[in-house]
């Protein structure tokens, strides 16, 4: 995936908010792409890949849409430490 973007002339690519999309949106970044993280797809009637794909689409054109910025790799680590710690404090409190 990563030899066809960087192959492609540098475009728009929205894609949804998730685990790895922090580091997929610095990747392409590199590559001169803009990037933009939606928080969660509008989908109008079922959830499937391909309604998905078009609420992204849709989302990423519209100009007042809010999108989510993608976070650098230290303030990744920063909120790993502390989803961790959090979580030993609620087992603890458990």
């Amino acid at each position: 995936m990563t030899k066809f973007f960087a192959n492609l002339e540098s475009c728009l690519i929205g894609m949804e908010a998730c685990g790895s999309s922090c580091h997929w949106a610095r990747k392409l970044g590199e590559f001169g792409h803009t990037v933009h993280q939606l928080v969660k797809p509008y989908v109008k009637i079922n959830r499937h890949d391909m309604a998905e794909a078009e609420a992204i689409c849709e989302e990423a054109s519209r100009t007042n849409m809010r999108f989510v910025l993608f976070k650098d790799v230290e303030q990744q680590v920063i909120l790993s430490i502390y989803r961790a710690i959090r979580g030993f404090v609620t087992a603890r409190i458990a």
